[in-house]
């Protein structure tokens, strides 16, 4: 992004990057839904689809902690705190903050 983009546009797009891991989600809960233990699975089948859907559970949990940090970080946006490192309170670059909307950190305090 050549420029900084205005509080409306950072609007908009966090609130499309909600959207689209809101959507994730519901996948993710379809995906990790309970395997009967009557369904016709062979041995191994069953031992895949339940790998499976703990790997979506795993997906599931990542995705709602990100949609989390998110959300609060969307909150902040027209704050004097939107932007700013949480740790050294330096300004976090508008390229972090694009490629990881939810992060509250600088490249350096996150290590």
């Amino acid at each position: 992004m050549d420029k900084n983009p205005t509080q409306d546009e950072l609007r908009d797009f966090y609130h499309q990057e909600i959207e689209t891991l809101k959507s994730s989600i519901q996948g993710y809960k379809e995906a990790a839904k309970p395997v009967a233990p009557d369904d016709a699975y062979g041995r191994v089948s069953r031992m895949d689809a339940i790998n499976n859907k703990s790997v979506m559970e795993l997906s599931l949990r990542q995705a709602e902690v990100r949609l989390s940090k998110l959300e609060r970080m969307a909150e902040k946006i027209g704050t004097k705190t939107f932007g700013k490192c949480i740790k050294c309170g330096k300004a976090i670059p508008i390229g972090r903050i694009m490629a990881m909307p939810e992060s509250s950190k600088c490249i350096s305090c996150a290590r």
